[in-house]
């Protein structure tokens, strides 16, 4: 979410976004959304291929509204919250639901890491609505941690449904859980010093 919120912030600075609605990265950002309780429906009535399909062709909508937005020059206002909000619909219904043993059997994330990931992203989002409130709206650039961290949540997800359709519950996805949640914690501190820092020196100026 930081990263998606990072761009979002820059894009809004930059001030390149368009009033359409109906465009063709927004169209695959609400497929995002859409695609969801699909998946959900597949998780609660354990079809793991199902949910996996699901799972990547809604990944595949987040990279091509992102290109087609930069690459076609189709920026909205309205794509500004449509695309991280599709994200985080995505991303935290799978770890929820890949969190309860009766739905992703044989593997289900530990509930320590579900936590670790949500609670980052929470976090994350009340810091940066307390500083636009506080400082005014800014901008923030997506961190090489945070979008490492984003990749390597959806690697992991990915990784997850597609052993449970094997049926296989391989010991090496402790380390991955492992892995996922200190780039999570890092990414979370990441954001949280810069932010600190930049609260700071936004109000020295002001004071100046």
């Amino acid at each position: 979410m930081e990263d998606a919120m990072g761009a979002m912030r820059e894009d809004m600075a930059n001030g390149e976004r368009t009033s359409r609605i109906f465009t063709l990265p927004n169209v695959l950002s609400l497929a995002r959304i859409l695609l969801t309780p699909v998946f959900i429906w597949a998780m609660v009535h354990h079809r793991p291929w199902l949910a996996f399909g699901i799972f990547v062709l809604a990944s595949a909508t987040d990279a091509l509204d992102g290109f087609t937005a930069r690459h076609l020059r189709l920026k909205t206002n309205v794509g500004l919250w449509l695309d991280p909000a599709g994200d985080k619909i995505l991303l935290t219904a799978a770890l929820v639901f890949l969190s309860f043993p009766r739905w992703s059997e044989p593997n289900a994330l530990p509930l320590w890491l579900t936590v670790i990931c949500i609670g980052r992203d929470v976090v994350i989002a009340l810091g940066t609505l307390i500083y636009i409130w506080i400082r005014g709206m800014t901008h923030f650039k997506p961190s090489l941690f945070g979008k490492a961290s984003t990749i390597l949540e959806v690697t992991v997800l990915l990784a997850v449904l597609l052993f449970n359709g094997l049926g296989l519950a391989p010991r090496s996805l402790g380390v991955l859980y492992v892995m996922m949640a200190a780039l999570a914690g890092i990414s979370g501190l990441h954001y949280f010093i810069v932010g600190i820092i930049r609260f700071f020196k936004t109000g020295k100026k002001a004071a100046s």
